[in-house]
């Protein structure tokens, strides 16, 4: 199969375009045929190395975590899917080596669910990873209620822009931080929105004096610190961006695949509740150049890559 693959950490330059084995599909896995694979900072940090001291990297390595196909061939032990079935995945294993930039990907039947049927391809695959990680840290470690006052940091980013869709479906007012140009984006969104910078701590007051129920962190250091500060008495916090969160009382989250979350979520996506928005899309060969844009962080929506399969 093609498959995009790096041998060495590095930049976007040690991304290769080529032929790789064809995965192996066992008891519990089902073979899909990728059509769509999302960009995730996190592809490119694993790239870099900075994740090296957490994940063990197998070369050479296949990036990619998201990824929306459809079945072509399931285990022998799977009842759940079925050949043609249109499914979507956050196939994420312990280890980095067999992603989704590629033509085939072999996912456990864990990391997947079935495809919301009103959504593209290219909109579904960068619902998995985002939308998990919003999930889970607002429903499982926030335990948002209806009618609470949540800050989200990075409310237009892919994790933050679903976060603000979730807390509004959930009956929260929801105020998220976001440059000028995205803050008639956010409002779209549900969102209150409010300028990064100097005086943020103030600015968030005016809004809500008495403080936050909960404060999402999608970025670390300075939004960390006036998460905390920004809290109303008894407030929870939570960060998927810095471990520093402990010294604050709040709790550090990372995204697990869980097959029931995603078909709730994309049981969401399929009534119109949370949306993706797509950037910008690259067909597999040019996976490098997606990722340099989702490197420099500016893409308003996430960037992600295709595989023809007309041609």
């Amino acid at each position: 199969m093609k498959a995009i693959s790096y041998s060495r950490y590095g930049s976007a330059g040690v991304l290769e375009y080529g032929e790789r084995p064809d995965p192996k599909v066992g008891p519990d896995t089902v073979l899909v045929k990728v059509r769509a694979a999302a960009v995730n900072p996190v592809d490119w940090k694993a790239r870099e190395g900075y994740l090296r001291s957490t994940l063990e990297a197998v070369f050479p390595v296949v990036p990619g975590w998201d990824v929306s196909g459809v079945v072509v061939q399931p285990g022998a032990a799977v009842d759940e899917f079925e050949v043609g079935d249109e499914v979507i995945g956050y196939v994420r294993e312990d280890f980095l080596s067999r992603g989704t930039f590629a033509e085939y990907v072999a996912a456990p039947v864990r990391t997947l669910a079935r495809k919301p049927l009103s959504v593209g391809f290219e909109e579904a695959a960068g619902l998995p990873l985002a939308g998990l990680t919003a999930y889970q840290v607002l429903h499982k470690v926030l335990r948002i209620q209806p009618g609470e006052r949540i800050l989200v940091h990075a409310a237009a980013g892919g994790v933050g822009s679903l976060a603000v869709q979730l807390a509004r479906h959930a009956g929260c007012r929801v105020v998220g931080t976001a440059s000028p140009h995205n803050h008639d984006y956010v409002t779209g969104l549900g969102g209150e929105p409010v300028e990064y910078g100097d005086g943020l701590a103030g600015r968030l007051r005016a809004l809500a004096p008495d403080g936050f129920d909960a404060a999402f962190d999608t970025v670390g250091g300075e939004a960390l610190r006036v998460s905390a500060d920004t809290l109303a008495p008894g407030g929870r916090l939570a960060s998927i961006a810095d471990a520093e969160v402990f010294s604050y009382g709040g709790r550090y989250a990372y995204v697990r695949p869980d097959a029931d979350d995603l078909a709730h979520l994309a049981g969401l996506a399929e009534q119109g509740i949370v949306s993706v928005r797509v950037a910008r899309t690259f067909p597999l060969e040019q996976a490098a150049e997606a990722y340099r844009l989702n490197e420099e962080g500016r893409a308003r929506g996430k960037v992600v890559v295709t595989v023809d399969w007309d041609a």
